[in-house]
């Protein structure tokens, strides 16, 4: 059975929840603070003062995330090991050592989830921190633009915070700053680094598996809709370990053992390079559509790349996941309305939205994810 980052996708769904109703809270939690008094001359000095009880209940907010995502995440990432194994032994169950994995009691193993799930500890702690500065910094620069707005006579203080709260709702938390400048909403960073480590879970199970049944080499499948940084790697060879780069190996017959008169034979195979390799040039990336599987010298021939029955491109789903994007900002701003009417628009496009996608998938044939259109925010 084929390995791939979808193998654990339902996994960092249920992660991706708990930061879309983390940050719902929190946005919904500076609209009251903003909205409280917001008639009284006073309002910018008492909305200041009032910074030390928010700082308290986002610190509240995001103490009680990181204790529920760090359990999912561990949860998660035993689950994934586990299904990386399973598959492996599948992949292997006609064969001798197929059959004796099979017959052991097959357990996640505990040194390589552990040391994913410090990984994601240790990566994911700084966000909590950005978390907090996110929303006090905005809070604070949106009063001070709202008290200029009214003094100038353009419109009143609520239009102005809602204008602030909107925009802030709209690019959401930016918790992470990737290598390449690019600033991540907060829950689609949090689900694309639980979606790599639960993705990294699933093929080491599998990957430690294979080598423990003395399998060394994989191939990558060959997908429909790829995209540059997987396209290199498509249909080829790779080899669980050792240098990287191409080469040709001489591998023992998978199912020729030989005889007593006949030694076993060997298998010429191409190796365009390692499984670690591939990985660090793109291969697994969040979104992968590829999977490795175990390739047996002699009895495994290479995929082919199906056609999408549709025609759908690559370009198509890019175009979904803007789409997608697109709904989960306004979803955000209908928790940051301050009145019913701003409310009723935000949820207006949020319908117009969806429409577009509806009419995108049933023109390409792409599937809808509507999980990736939640989050958590629209009344």
């Amino acid at each position: 059975m084929p390995v791939s980052p979808a193998m654990a996708e339902d996994l960092a769904a249920a992660v991706r929840r708990l930061y879309e109703e983390a940050e719902r809270s929190l946005i919904e939690r500076m609209a009251r603070a903003l909205a409280e008094g917001i008639g009284s001359p006073l309002w910018a000095e008492i909305k200041l003062r009032s910074v030390g009880d928010l700082r308290e209940a986002v610190e509240r907010i995001t103490a009680a995330l990181q204790q529920d995502a760090d359990g999912a995440v561990a949860l998660a990432l035993a689950e994934a090991y586990g299904r990386g194994r399973q598959a492996a032994v599948a992949e292997l169950g006609g064969l001798d050592v197929g059959r004796e994995l099979q017959a052991r009691r097959l357990l996640p193993g505990a040194p390589a989830v552990d040391r994913l799930a410090a990984s994601w500890a240790a990566d994911s702690r700084p966000l909590y921190r950005r978390i907090t500065r996110a929303v006090l910094d905005s809070f604070r620069d949106i009063i001070t633009r709202v008290t200029a707005g009214p003094l100038l006579g353009t419109e009143t203080r609520r239009q102005a915070s809602q204008r602030a709260l909107n925009q802030f709702a709209e690019r959401g938390i930016r918790g992470f700053t990737d290598k390449s400048g690019r600033r991540w909403e907060l829950a689609t960073y949090a689900e694309m680094a639980v979606r790599s480590v639960t993705a990294r879970a699933a093929v080491e199970g599998h990957t430690d598996t294979l080598e423990e049944a003395g399998v060394g080499l994989v191939v990558v499948s060959d997908a429909p809709l790829e995209c540059p940084l997987c396209a290199p790697w498509e249909g080829e060879v790779l080899a669980l370990s050792g240098q990287p780069g191409p080469r040709t190996v001489q591998a023992p017959h998978a199912t020729d053992t030989g005889s007593l008169l006949r030694r076993r034979p060997t298998v010429s195979v191409h190796v365009v390079g390692t499984l670690p390799e591939a990985r660090a040039a793109g291969l697994f990336h969040p979104n992968c559509r590829h999977s490795v599987s175990a390739y047996l010298p002699g009895v495994t021939e290479r995929p082919q790349a199906p056609p999408h029955p549709s025609g759908a491109t690559y370009k198509d789903t890019q175009k979904q996941r803007y789409l997608e994007r697109q709904v989960r900002a306004w979803k955000r701003r209908a928790a940051a309305a301050l009145d019913e009417d701003a409310r009723r628009t935000a949820n207006a496009r949020v319908r117009a939205y969806q429409a577009r996608i509806r009419q995108l998938t049933a023109d390409t044939g792409l599937k809808r994810k509507p999980t990736r259109e939640q989050s958590r925010t629209a009344r």
